[in-house]
């Protein structure tokens, strides 16, 4: 499993990071452009994908990769 990627709050537009990156991996003027970005790479590197919202906390996540806690039924 790979590192998770997070859609994040850059100043005035969108970003998407790496999970314990300082840096932004690429930058956005939207957050749909940043989320579509994210959840390919999440996809790609079998990870988590985690959205923070215009307040800055995290509204959503959506994991890829292999869940520790997967549904019953």
């Amino acid at each position: 499993m790979g590192k998770n990627i997070y859609t994040v709050k850059s100043g005035e537009g969108w970003g998407s990071r790496k999970e314990g990156a300082s840096r932004l991996s690429k930058k956005f003027d939207t957050q749909k452009e940043a989320i579509n970005y994210s959840r390919n790479k999440a996809r790609k590197n079998n990870s988590e994908h985690r959205i923070q919202g215009k307040d800055g906390k995290f509204r959503d996540a959506d994991s890829y990769g292999n869940d520790p806690h997967p549904p019953k039924g």
